[in-house]
């Protein structure tokens, strides 16, 4: 069975002039001409993408979306129409975000993350900012202090709402975070607590000794960027201290102990400098 909106591993059928015809002779689509591999497959199935053409003909193609049905991916508004906006998800036929899919009206030029999912009624792909209900609930198989991928989708009151491994929703509490965040930036996180309600936790450090790591190393890297020199020290404001190296003023002091200790930095008047 062809799955719109996955990929797809088809049989070759046969050539055309119009490209490769793929799938049984009984349900089979097209994979255009311009989308056909120079050296075709000694097996001769074909994994593709399979969506609808301006036509909503089933067609098939070798590039792959930024998500298919299921997936999540920022996006950008390229569009606005009559039945919603269009946005560009990296094939030639661009995806309808319908109004009654969207969380808050939509804007052009906007970069929003879209969960992709079928339409049932029409057979077509279609895209929702409406994420909670694409987010799984069951979180009963992630631990407290495990490693995550984040994709940053919304900010609240509280802080930034992030995808969890493309699956789960999280929160960072914007007294955690140490540095500017983006709609549709990805970035790697720690799981701080599971919550009830089926939503985590998070933080952006690392806990323990990687954590420390990671704070020794945006010093290191800020010392060579200043040819050695920094003018932050352990009096220094916390809003300095985030601003310039993305740190709590507790991680960058617990750091700047353990360089001072292992005599990879000198303390001077105004900062620090690298031995």
């Amino acid at each position: 069975m062809i799955e719109v909106g996955r990929s797809n591993t088809l049989q070759i059928l046969r050539e055309t002039p119009q490209g490769l015809r793929l799938g049984t002779e009984e349900h089979n689509l097209l994979l255009p001409r311009r989308w056909v591999p120079e050296q075709l497959p000694d097996d001769g199935w074909l994994e593709v993408f399979v969506f609808t053409d301006s036509e909503d003909r089933l067609i098939a193609t070798t590039d792959r979306p930024r998500a298919g049905v299921g997936e999540l991916a920022c996006m950008e508004v390229v569009d606005l129409t009559r039945i919603g906006a269009f946005v560009d998800w990296g094939l030639p036929k661009n995806l309808l975000v319908p109004f009654r899919r969207q969380h808050a009206p939509l804007r052009l030029g906007q970069k929003v993350v879209v969960a992709v999912s079928l339409d049932e009624a029409t057979e077509r792909v279609i895209g929702s900012t409406k994420l909670s209900a694409h987010l799984d609930r069951d979180v009963s198989g992630i631990e407290p202090m495990q490693a995550v991928r984040l994709l940053v989708y919304g900010f609240n009151e509280i802080g930034a709402l992030v995808v969890v491994d493309g699956r789960y929703g999280g929160l960072l509490y914007k007294d955690r975070i140490y540095q500017r965040l983006r709609i549709g930036q990805e970035l790697d996180g720690t799981v701080l607590k599971v919550r009830d309600d089926g939503r985590l936790d998070i933080t952006l450090q690392r806990p323990g000794r990687e954590g420390n790591s990671d704070a020794e190393r945006a010093i290191l890297r800020a010392l060579d960027e200043g040819q050695g020199q920094l003018d932050l020290h352990d009096k220094s404001p916390p809003e300095a201290i985030q601003r310039r190296l993305g740190l709590s003023k507790k991680a960058f002091k617990r750091a700047l102990g353990s360089l001072y200790r292992a005599r990879t930095i000198d303390l001077v008047d105004g900062g620090i400098r690298r031995v």
